[in-house]
């Protein structure tokens, strides 16, 4: 049974394509076009005073090298017009007695039109030109009755794809795992050859074991290329056990399984199988806590995460991979992914035997 679904999945040549290379093109994707960091920032300019501290400010913006300013308008209205077009990401306002306030030792205020359609970009945004203006007050020998100093762990320089590559080492494989395990029992119905199935020497748990291996296999051989891709192509530093993380990456493909054939012993043929997996993929991947954390949810879907076995894949695996977590650090994770595959399995058991007769 187990050498069947193996040949049943990689005899068709778009289905190994998808395989390997999807998982491939994903990673590439997501490591590339997901990127919230702050690397190309073009600003526009209203500078009303036109005074040696105005300059000092926008050398310093211009010297880092990822602000370009675009544009130099005389009014905040032009500014307005370029933020809301979309050509700057935000405009810096300099009023016409910043420069003697500055002189005077007085209190000197910079406006920032911010672009708050992308509230990730802006609020970078507003926290590199906080710090540049802080760093000129300093130089001019003004200092904030407060000095906040910072220290990023984990994630130092804060890039974004240091958060969505380790993620996406349990996502990506999920989505596998649920599409192939969910497919086998649909298929053999489709195919005429569900009868044929029940007939062979095999057990009916023997059979729904067979067909739980083989997308367990693709899972973790796609987690494992996953992992070379973040690990190798984008240098995403890893920190913990691969043992560990193959550990994490079984028992989370067993609760995925589940998962799947249960969808499959319910779905009459393939068609049905596609159409509860786009019912039921968005919210397990938006409760797993790959974009938004956990904690900023309302207190009943954080509740509903717990039958999420992606919540705690994710976790799991960005702890192995970011923080180096052991095994015993991570337990509470492996509970409830434990909990899920017991209830699952024995499910999509009592699913096929009923549909058997």
């Amino acid at each position: 049974m187990i050498q069947k679904e193996f040949l049943s999945i990689f005899k068709d040549p778009r289905l190994r394509f998808i395989i390997v290379m999807g998982v491939i093109i994903q990673g590439a994707l997501f490591g590339y076009a997901a990127n919230y960091d702050l690397l190309e920032a073009p600003y526009a300019v209203v500078d009303q005073s036109h005074g040696q501290s105005s300059r000092e400010v926008l050398s310093h913006l211009d010297g880092t090298g990822f602000f370009e300013r675009k544009a130099t308008v005389g009014n905040v209205e032009d500014a307005g017009r370029l933020v809301e077009s979309g050509e700057v990401i935000f405009a810096v306002v300099f009023p016409s007695d910043f420069e003697d306030r500055v002189r005077g030792g007085r209190e000197a205020a910079v406006q920032l039109l911010l672009d708050g359609r992308n509230p990730s970009i802006a609020g970078r945004a507003e926290s590199y030109v906080t710090n540049i203006v802080m760093t000129c007050n300093a130089e001019h020998g003004i200092k904030s009755p407060a000095e906040l100093v910072t220290r990023t762990w984990y994630n130092p320089n804060q890039m974004s794809r240091w958060n969505f590559l380790p993620s996406l080492i349990a996502m990506i494989s999920f989505i596998q795992i649920l599409m192939l395990s969910g497919m086998s029992v649909a298929k053999e119905r489709e195919q005429g050859t569900f009868d044929q199935l029940l007939v062979t020497p095999l057990t009916q748990s023997e059979i729904l074991a067979g067909k739980a291996l083989a997308p367990m296999c693709v899972g973790i051989f796609q987690s494992t290329l996953l992992f070379l891709l973040a690990r190798y192509w984008f240098d995403v530093p890893f920190n913990g056990s691969f043992f560990a993380l193959m550990a994490v990456i079984t028992v989370f493909s067993l609760s995925g399984t589940g998962f799947g054939l249960i969808l499959s012993s319910i779905a009459k043929n393939m068609q049905q199988v596609l159409v509860y997996l786009l019912v039921f993929m968005m919210p397990l991947v938006l409760l797993s806590g790959v974009a938004t954390p956990i904690h900023n949810m309302p207190d009943f879907l954080q509740y509903i995460t717990y039958i999420d076995p992606l919540r705690f894949a994710v976790d799991a695996v960005r702890r192995i991979y970011l923080e180096g977590a052991a095994l015993a650090d991570v337990s509470f994770d492996f509970v409830p992914t434990i909990c899920i595959a017991a209830a699952t399995m024995p499910a999509a058991g009592w699913l096929f035997r009923n549909k058997a007769q």
